[in-house]
């Protein structure tokens, strides 16, 4: 059984056959079978050694269904499966708990699939078999609810797991709480984290819970009276210390602390002999195996308080045993080996007092947390004064000069162990007594300062936080892990995973991993430019280069020039400005015009080499790290201001300093820039160099890199993540909840909107009324005129009544089900007899659009699915809409017609569209040129907008240039127009002159003249002689009017003052651009007012958001296309680049068009990717989530027989009718006859 990723549903229908092909052949040599387990596989296993492993042998005897296998099967053994267990899958020691290319040959084999699950008995499975499938459902992550409830009773057999055991029984529940979105999964575990937990706390912290939290008391007592029933029932006592839910937690915490403090280090029996094997402190040599369970405990509590329904009643369990304190006592915290161990205690102290409301949700301000620490410290301060005579002082001192970590401590110093006993846990209550370490003096201060202490800020910390990375953080393996990670280990790195606490928490996670991202991809380049120079001693003892890289150069100069006074508030300097001058002398010409396009915003890298003296030998090089290979001390990160030539002269200026015809080629070769260096980071360096008497960096510094431009927009980035989470962050109320992970999923789906659109035109999504019956097949449609008269031709357009219950809710899906939706291949059987709801459609006669050619609207020619129809009705309907559209299936013609309906009904509101790539961004434009939109309101942003494959300029500058042509267009027209009216021509001077022409002489000319023709009905000819602009559309391709019909000519005649009334419009529009003579403002306006559709890229979204900002930009609508291909943080930011109107977010529409099965977002390194989940997409989580989605189920791009290698991975998808006709057989020779000369 196989799980479709992303979805949480599993596909039982189709048997998933083995990866690889096994032959049976006797002829294959095997292993010996006392060969030691994957002792000469390497990493990457080749299909002739799995067909000769010893392993493939037995599953060919036992289990395997491979087609070529023709040996009868043995029966279940049990003693096959110990075997196995005890010799291949059974890990003694070390770091590696898992012997991954076992598990792996065993799972090609289909060891789970077709063993152990199909003879899994949940009360008579023994150890082994448990354990089995627990490491291959480690790899697979299929967890169903017997397999889990025998696993959480796996300990009550009495028996003592070995560490690696403990690790992959831990590894195993780390998965399961990962997929919280199965509901065989959440309904068994999540009720370990449940409020029946609070039965294992102390009394004085189960008193203090509900003391801070009085709604829970009577939740409790309806609780235990339930409990106590239940077991009255069963006819036991009623003991909750024995109940699985209470106990399961508290027992994994113990035997966690157990480990860390005896098993980690154990004490050693040794005489004189054994002096080697034991450090200076009188432990034994460090269990590598304990360590890694260590960290994987820490990684398994750091999951449970971050996601809110696990965290909400464990943290009290948490803060009760007081985990973080023991941890930071423990010998581990501070050993060589135990930095990754720190790292992964400071990120769970980190989240126990995250700024949260836990039984609420939400988010708590700066303020709130300082009244909460200062009414705490207050109570503490009164219970000192009344009680605790030796801490008179520190009830009457200031809060501000006693609540940091060695004030505190050094006041609680005066206290005897006994006295701090009895204070933390008796008057305090914080531990309890019966508690293990409750006599250790450091740990009781310990907990009393890290409940007291001010925590810094989450903002300030952040604030504080240099943007570029660092050498330090560069080469942390536990941060910035290699390429080559195995998955083995725990990273102390934030997951995204489906749930976040808050806004902010969702900021701060996205903000590391981006940052780390980024920190791994400059450190690839680094390590790939800094060789190139081949740096050495030379005679003076300084640094020199023999050899030259494309993005480094040596520097000639380099000098501060500027440090700026701090901001009021802040101790860093408000700017820190230093000027670099190198050389461009020995690159040839191209190079050197990299070089030179250096401009405003660019990143560069500063870097300080001092290799050293004699090359290292090869067995020091492999032992060394890659700073110590390349000599490379210092790395600090700048931005460019300005760049200037050998003779000052300033380059690449786009800030209007030089002007365009005062523009030189840049002279000689030396090039100086001025950079901004990153102002945390230079308070910090210099921090150091005061306070611990380091080195002076910044006048070390010999070399200046700059990295590709595409690459290169990093800080941009996380400048608009550090800025928003600095904001008041507004999601719009409809959609909060349930991007944070929670609530209903289906709360911000169109059905459960407010505010909908009772009447939708769909204008000319449906060709033919019926085509507009196929896509409303559930209901009776009936057809009226604009008067309710019924209509029995009905003709497109249609405005149709959408009830809010409208069958099948639009095709929509939720992730985590089967589609019950007929796919287009199969025909829908109605029975007649039955009575179907009625479907209200209007048919209507749009307006004559006017006599010229140009007036006429483009047309739609695609004939829509009912599941493309059923994506444009939930688009164009307030909410958050999904389309997951496989290959082929028109996602592009589908967002296409929701942006034309959504123009046509709401025609004053906004919409931004984003894609990931440029192309994706050009293919949507061009095709909605290809609509009913006018161009004058279609924006491109971007770089992107030279490869639109159209004759019109779409840029910012181009949409100005366009406006002012379309301008003296208009002008000549209305020139035109007073000619025709015998009036001075004068009225076209300017946009305004025409819009007092329009009032006083075009406008009520058109009032007269309907006056006269309402008294004058009964004459025919009467609209064409009495028509006050005939001269001025004397020049149209057909004439206008017939004088046959008075009601035809009529129409004729509207149309005409509708071409006058389109024409004068647009002027009012082109008067801003009369008025605003720069072209910048032109260009903002344009953005910002004039524009109905602005299209850009995530990147150019994230990195102009600032702009946007500044510039006071709104949209209403956000539709994003390759949705799942798209960073999350990078699709949340374009939902922000706004400012809230009044607290409240403009945000109407969220549409999201993806395909989670095809390419997810690209991350480079796979810790991030695999560990942290950085490559999983909005779009893909919320369909983990189980957010409804409609999947469009017919594709026109490939011929059946291609679409079946595909086909299977979405639900019900079919063939359009056109890709069913083909040629008769898919193989066909043609016979081409050569002639040779």
């Amino acid at each position: 059984m196989t799980k479709v990723y992303g979805t949480g549903a599993y596909d039982f229908k189709r048997h998933r056959v083995a990866e690889y092909p096994v032959e049976s052949s006797e002829q294959l040599a095997d292993k010996p079978l006392d060969a030691k387990p994957g002792s000469t596989l390497p990493n990457a296993i080749t299909l002739i050694e799995i067909q000769r492993d010893r392993l493939t042998k037995i599953a060919l005897e036992n289990w395997s269904k491979a087609a070529d296998s023709t040996m009868p099967k043995k029966p279940f053994d049990p003693e096959l499966v110990k075997q196995i267990y005890d010799t291949e899958l059974l890990v003694k020691g070390g770091l590696k708990p898992v012997p991954l290319q076992r598990v792996m040959i065993l799972e090609v084999s289909q060891y789970l699939e077709n063993y152990l699950w199909p003879n899994f008995d949940p009360e008579t499975a023994t150890f082994e078999h448990v354990m089995s499938m627990i490491l291959m459902i480690n790899e697979k992550k299929d967890v169903f609810k017997a397999f889990i409830e025998r696993v959480l009773r796996l300990k009550e057999q009495g028996r003592s797991l070995s560490i690696a055991e403990k690790t992959n029984y831990l590894l195993f529940m780390i998965n399961a709480f990962q997929s919280l979105e199965d509901e065989i999964v959440s309904e068994t575990i999540l009720r370990l984290a449940s409020l029946q937990s609070w039965h294992s706390l102390s009394f004085g912290r189960f008193q203090m819970e509900l003391c801070l939290n009085p709604d829970l008391i009577k939740k409790w007592k309806r609780m235990t009276k339930r409990e106590a029933k239940e077991a009255m029932k069963r006819g036991q006592p009623f003991d909750p210390k024995n109940m699985l839910e209470v106990k399961f937690l508290r027992n994994l915490i113990e035997e966690f602390l157990e480990v860390l403090d005896s098993k980690v280090f154990p004490h050693k029996q040794f005489d004189d002999e054994d002096h080697e094997l034991v450090d200076a402190n009188g432990f034994a040599q460090v269990d590598d195996a304990c360590i890694l369970y260590c960290e994987r405990f820490m990684e398994f509590l750091i999951d449970l308080l971050s996601q809110l329904p696990t965290r909400r009643y464990l943290r009290p369990l948490v803060a009760d045993v007081a985990v973080v304190a023991k941890c930071h006592l423990s010998a581990l915290y501070t050993h060589e080996k135990g930095k990754l161990f720190a790292q992964l205690v400071d990120l769970l102290q980190f989240y126990e007092g995250f700024e949260i409301n836990d039984h609420v949700g939400t988010q708590l301000t700066d303020d709130e947390v300082l009244q909460s620490h200062y009414e705490r410290f207050q109570s503490f301060q009164l219970l000192a004064y009344k009680k605790i005579p030796k801490l008179r002082e520190l009830a009457l001192a200031n809060i501000g000069a006693i609540h940091k970590r060695v004030d505190l401590s050094k006041k609680l110093s005066v206290l005897s162990p006994e006295e701090l006993q009895d204070l933390v846990c008796s008057k305090l209550k914080l531990v309890s007594k019966d508690d293990p370490w409750s006599e250790r003096v450091d740990f009781l201060i310990e907990v009393m300062v890290s409940f007291f202490q001010k925590q810094q800020s989450q903002k300030e910390a952040i604030n504080a936080l240099p943007l570029y990375p660092n050498e330090q953080i560069m080469w942390d393996e536990s941060l910035v892990p290699s390429i080559n990670y195995s998955g083995e280990g725990c990273l102390a790195l934030p997951k995204l995973n489906l749930q976040f606490l808050t806004l902010h928490d969702y900021l701060l996670r996205n903000f590391n991993l981006f940052r780390l991202e980024s920190t791994y991809e400059i450190r690839e380049d680094i390590q790939e430019a800094v060789p190139h120079l081949l740096a050495y001693i030379n005679n003076e003892g300084e640094t020199a280069f023999r050899g030259w890289s494309r993005m480094a150069v040596p520097i000639k100069e380099f000098k501060i020039t500027e440090v700026k006074q701090p901001n009021i508030g802040e101790v860093k300097p408000s700017s820190v400005t230093a000027a670099v001058t190198f050389s461009i002398s020995s690159y040839r010409a191209q190079i050197r015009s990299e070089w030179n396009a250096l401009k405003e915003h660019d990143v560069l890298f500063l870097l300080s080499m001092r290799p050293s003296f004699e090359p290292l030998s090869t067995e020091e090089a492999a032992k060394a790290s890659v700073p110590q290979r390349l000599g490379l001390q210092y790395v600090r990160g700048c931005e460019v201001i300005e760049i200037r030539d050998e003779d000052g002269t300033l380059m690449n200026d786009f800030t209007g300093r030089i002007k365009r015809d005062e523009w030189k080629p840049p002279k000689g070769e030396l090039r100086t820039v001025t950079i901004a260096l990153d102002t945390a980071q230079y308070h910090m360096d210099v921090s150091d160099i005061a306070e611990k008497g380091a080195e002076d960096i910044y006048g070390t510094f010999n070399i200046l890199m700059r990295r590709k431009p595409k690459e290169n927009n990093f800080k941009a980035i996380l400048e608009s993540i550090r800025d928003l989470m600095n904001e008041t962050c507004i999601v719009p109320d409809w959609l909060h909840n349930v991007f944070l992970g929670y609530g209903n999923p289906s709360a911000a789906q169109w059905t459960n909107m407010p505010d909908l659109l009772d009447t939708v035109d769909f204008k000319d999504t449906f060709l033919d009324a019926n085509h507009l019956r196929e896509c409303f097949s559930d209901y009776q449609v009936c057809f009226i005129n604009p008067d309710g008269t019924e209509n029995l031709h009905p003709r497109p357009p249609f405005r149709i009544r959408l009830p809010r219950t409208l069958k099948g809710n639009t095709h929509a899906l939720p992730g985590n089900k089967k589609s019950d939706i007929a796919s287009v291949t199969n025909v829908n059987m109605v029975d007649a007899g039955s009575e179907k709801e009625k479907l209200i459609v209007e048919a209507y006669i749009p307006p004559d659009p006017g006599p010229y050619p140009q007036d006429q609207p483009k047309q739609n020619s695609v004939k829509f699915t009912p599941t493309q129809v059923g994506a444009i009705s939930s688009g164009i309907q307030p909410g958050l809409t999904m389309v997951v559209g496989p290959p082929g299936t028109g996602k592009t013609d589908t967002a296409v017609q929701i942006l034309n309906v959504l123009y046509h009904n709401c025609p004053s509101q906004r919409t931004l569209i984003i894609t990931h790539s440029n192309q994706a961004l050009n293919d949507l434009f061009e095709k909605i040129m290809q609509r009913d939109v006018p161009a004058r309101y279609l924006l491109r942003l971007g770089q992107g907008e030279q490869e639109l494959a159209t004759d019109l300029d779409f840029s910012r500058q181009g949409r100005v240039n366009a406006m002012l042509v379309r301008r003296l267009e208009l002008l000549s027209e209305v020139e035109r127009l007073a000619t025709s009216l015998q009036l001075p021509e004068d009225v076209g001077y300017t946009c305004e002159t025409a819009g007092y022409f329009w009032l006083l002489h075009v406008y009520s000319r058109w009032e007269q003249y309907l006056a006269a023709c309402a008294d004058n009905q009964d004459k025919p000819t009467f609209v064409q002689d009495r028509f006050p602009f005939k001269e001025f559309f004397s020049n149209t391709p057909q004439p206008v009017f017939t004088g046959e019909s008075f009601q035809k000519d009529m129409r004729a005649a509207k149309g005409c003052f509708r071409h006058l009334k389109t024409m004068f419009q647009e002027l009012e529009e082109c008067r801003a651009f009369e008025l605003l003579k720069s072209t910048a403002d032109r260009a903002n306006y344009l953005m910002t007012k004039q524009a109905k559709i602005v299209a850009m890229t995530c990147t150019h979204a994230a990195l102009k958001r600032k702009d946007f900002l500044q510039l006071g930009f709104k949209y209403d609508n956000l539709l994003m296309e390759e949705s799942a291909q798209i960073l999350e943080i990078e699709t949340f930011i374009p939902m922000l680049l706004q400012r809230q109107e009044d607290g409240y977010a403009r945000l109407k529409r969220c549409i999201l068009i993806g395909d989670h099965h095809q390419l997810p977002p690209v991350v480079k390194n796979m810790a991030f990717q695999k560990y942290s989940h950085m490559d999983q997409s909005l779009f893909t989580r919320f369909v983990r989530l189980g957010i409804p989605y409609i999947e469009l189920n017919a594709q026109g791009r490939a011929r059946p027989s291609l679409a079946r290698l595909y086909n299977w991975r979405y639900r019900d998808l079919g063939d359009l009718p056109f890709v069913r006709r083909q040629l008769c057989s898919i193989e066909q020779m043609l016979d081409s006859p050569m002639t040779i000369n």
